[in-house]
């Protein structure tokens, strides 16, 4: 599957149909590589201003971070749905079929894998979009709480897509330990990105 690479009109068309891929999943990996995408803009408007030669070797190590955000986000996209089919599938499954309950709870564990690690690069990403938002160049100061909020969005809409298939789990210990990383990451890092949006809101409206 490749929807990271198709017209943003294509992608939001088929997403908005009744295929069962691209989901919210998918959707929340390309807002959160989107917001990243953000704050590297900030950082380089940053490098080369005489204004910010103090910081531009933060910058470029900020830089290179956000790359790598970026592009594994981007990959998720479609890893989301790759993850998610065997799901899908699993569903069509006869409810007297004794294999029914392991393959649905192999496919809910899958499943999870991804939105999950949505989540933790969103966290990394927003803590970048701490450091953009203090040290990048003013002129792109709002940049960098749009980057933030977006990826406080892609946090909460990944979360969302964990919890649906933790609920539905019979290893509850697993369960439970996924929605544990969960909640955390969304109490630590959703006030994080608040802190950002105003922040730089008080900022620009001085």
């Amino acid at each position: 599957m490749q929807f990271i690479n198709k017209p943003c009109s294509e992608f939001v068309e088929v997403l908005s149909s009744k295929a069962a891929v691209p989901g919210g999943g998918g959707a929340s990996a390309l807002v959160g590589s989107v917001g990243i995408a953000l704050g590297a803009m900030v950082g380089n408007l940053t490098v080369g201003k005489k204004k910010y030669a103090d910081v531009e070797a933060d910058i470029i190590k900020l830089l290179e971070k956000a790359a790598a955000l970026q592009a594994e986000l981007l990959r998720l996209v479609d890893e989301d749905a790759v993850v998610f089919e065997p799901l899908s599938r699993a569903y069509g499954i006869p409810k007297d079929d004794p294999a029914r309950e392991q393959i649905m709870e192999d496919a809910l564990k899958l499943a999870c894998t991804v939105p999950i690690d949505i989540m933790r690069l969103c966290a990394r990403a927003i803590e970048l979009h701490a450091e953009f938002a203090e040290k990048g160049s003013v002129l792109a100061l709002s940049d960098a709480g749009v980057g933030a909020i977006f990826c406080k969005s892609a946090l909460q809409g990944a979360s969302l897509n964990v919890y649906i298939n933790t609920k539905s789990m019979t290893d509850k210990n697993y369960a439970g330990s996924l929605e544990a990383e969960a909640d955390s990451l969304l109490d630590k890092y959703c006030s994080m990105a608040d802190d950002i949006f105003n922040m730089v809101t008080e900022r620009i409206r001085k």
